[in-house]
Formats: C-alpha cells, structure tokens, sequence
C-alpha cells in the first residue's frame, strides 16, 4: 500500500532511510499478538487483561519510539499526532493490563484504540501528498476505529470474544504494516544505490 518511490519521493525516503525497521517492529508486535489470540482457546479474564494490555503497550512504545528514532521527516505536526497516539496506546495498555476485565477491555480499549485510529487517520489525511506512509496511515486508522467501534458490542461474550475481535485487528494491521515496512526498506536501498550512482 505504499507509494512507489517516485522522484518526488526520493528525497523523503532518503531522509527516512531507517523508518522501515519501526514499521516493521510495529508489524511484529501485531501480528504476535494476533496469533496468541487465534491459538490461545479458553483466555481468562486476567490473561485477557496481560495479553490485551501488553499488546496496546507495545505498539504504543514502538510508535513513540519510531517518532524518536527517525525524526519522522514529514514535519512536526505529524510527528506530534504519531506521539500522542502513542502515549494514547501506552496508557490504555497499562489500565487494561492493571485492571484486567471484560468491560475494562472493551470499553477502555476501545477508546485508546479509536483515538489512536483517528490520529493515524487524520495524520495520513493531512500527509496525503507529502509521506510515503500516508495511505497505510489511512488504513491503520480505519482498522483501529473499526476494532474500537466492534469491541464495545462483544463485552458479554467474555474474554475469547474481545481478544478474536482485538485480534483480528491486529492481524490485518500486522499485514498491513509488513507489507508497508517491506516496501519502505526496498525502496529506501534502491534510493541509495541511485545516489552512489
């Protein structure tokens, strides 16, 4: 889902150079979480609370840390929306992970998820013709505001339910983000054999 590299975009892969490896990280965090998910049969409320918690932690650390890492050179606007929908998972990680419960996870949960889903939306709104990561921003939002909005609605279903839904997510974000950092490191070694030459 990533921009093919383009003149116009050379020049902002090159400053990224090493922004596939956040994206990467983000991608692995996901798609673990998705898989403990899938297998794990009968999840407790506590082991939902750990699981649910940890994952929402994770991913909140790795989008600070990417922001931190490289600068995110697509101004600071929206390296500031990318922060705080960081801070915004960090938070919501530790209260689902400190106060495991069904309604603690569907609601709480889906609340970080929703705001973080409409940072990244708005940010790859307002990124639109200026990152490479704009349209896979896009869909992590609608993917975060899609599971924040499913969540609320599985809270009597128990544990296995909110982790299938969160999971789910997860998954498809995961892949999203796989397939974003594959491309981002691709075309950032392509930019650099192109300015050696």
């Amino acid at each position: 889902m990533t921009l093919p590299v383009s003149p116009r975009t050379a020049t902002a892969l090159t400053a990224a150079a090493d922004l596939w490896k956040p994206v990467l990280v983000r991608a692995a965090v996901a798609l673990v979480f998705g898989a403990v998910t899938v297998f794990w049969a009968a999840p407790s409320v506590a082991g939902m609370g750990w699981a649910g918690g940890l994952y929402l932690l994770a991913s909140g650390v790795v989008l600070i840390w990417s922001v931190k890492k490289t600068g995110l050179p697509h101004g600071a606007a929206a390296a500031k929306t990318l922060a705080a929908a960081g801070a915004v998972l960090t938070g919501t990680g530790a209260a689902v992970g400190l106060l495991p419960g069904s309604l603690v996870f569907g609601t709480v949960g889906a609340l970080g998820l929703g705001l973080a889903g409409a940072a990244e939306l708005y940010l790859g709104l307002a990124t639109r013709r200026r990152s490479v990561l704009a349209r896979d921003w896009i869909a992590s939002g609608v993917i975060g505001l899609g599971t924040a909005v499913a969540l609320p609605f599985f809270i009597d279903l128990g544990p296995h339910a909110l982790l299938g839904v969160a999971g789910g997510g997860a998954i498809i974000g995961g892949v999203l983000w796989t397939l974003a950092g594959l491309t981002l490191r691709h075309d950032a070694r392509g930019v650099s054999a192109e300015a050696v030459n």
